[in-house]
């Protein structure tokens, strides 16, 4: 194990708000899969909901973590 992730550590790197229009630029990008794209066809899937891509909210954590310095 690393020195800087031991376990019951908690660093807080600050928020993030996924808009929608944002949520739709980068799947149109990187990741064009329809409950990233089109909100009322992502109502009827397994989200319910748009949703951001997994590769947007790991993107979003490393600009978050490498702004804090941690």
């Amino acid at each position: 194990l690393d020195e800087f992730f031991c376990i019951g550590v908690t660093v807080t790197l600050g928020s993030h708000k996924f808009e929608s229009e944002a949520i739709k630029a980068f799947a149109r990008k990187y990741d064009p899969q329809i409950f990233h794209l089109d909100e009322e066809a992502a109502k009827y899937s397994v989200f319910g909901g748009l949703c951001a891509s997994g590769w947007h909210t790991a993107a979003t954590w490393m600009k978050l973590n490498l702004e804090t310095g941690v």
